[in-house]
């Protein structure tokens, strides 16, 4: 039987597969790095809670 070398980017066909292969879908686009956006949003969280722990402790 003769191997053929598939590109890493394609998926290699499976036995009794009646399709052909496909290219794979790029990782990637804004939700590649979660942890980023976690962070974003807790650094506005927290910004927003320091600024009305300082309207409070400053009386006004």
């Amino acid at each position: 039987m003769t191997h053929f070398s598939v590109p890493p980017t394609e998926t290699p066909p499976a036995e009794g597969a009646i399709a052909d292969a496909h290219q794979e879908r790029p990782d990637g686009g804004m939700w590649e790095h979660p942890v980023w956006w976690l962070s974003l949003i807790v650094v506005g969280a927290a910004l927003v809670g320091a600024y009305f722990v300082a309207r409070l402790a400053g009386g006004t």
